[in-house]
């Protein structure tokens, strides 16, 4: 069975990518071809806090404490390396 392929598209000026469905996009931005930056990795450390526009799956409790102190009120913030792709996304970096 061939997995879904999702866009992820960047509102700075950098090529969209297209990656597999339930893909993680940690494994797969570089400084190349994202404007996201990763710091640990494992979703403490809130370097990749991005702003999503898409449909994906909710923050899981973990995520919503790290959003709680880097984004709080922001229901489009989230953690790129925590992101479970589901569908075709469009992020940007939170400053």
């Amino acid at each position: 069975m061939n997995k879904k392929l999702c866009k992820i598209s960047f509102e700075q000026n950098y090529p969209d990518i297209h990656l597999n469905q339930d893909d993680n996009l940690s494994e797969h931005l570089t400084v190349q071809n994202s404007p996201i930056l990763f710091g640990c990795r494992t979703g403490i450390c809130g370097t990749c806090l991005v702003s999503i526009k898409g449909d994906i799956p909710p923050p899981t409790e973990e995520e919503k404490e790290i959003l709680e102190i880097f984004a709080p009120e922001n229901k489009q913030a989230r953690l790129a390396c925590q992101i479970q792709l589901t569908n075709d996304i469009k992020i940007s970096p939170l400053t």
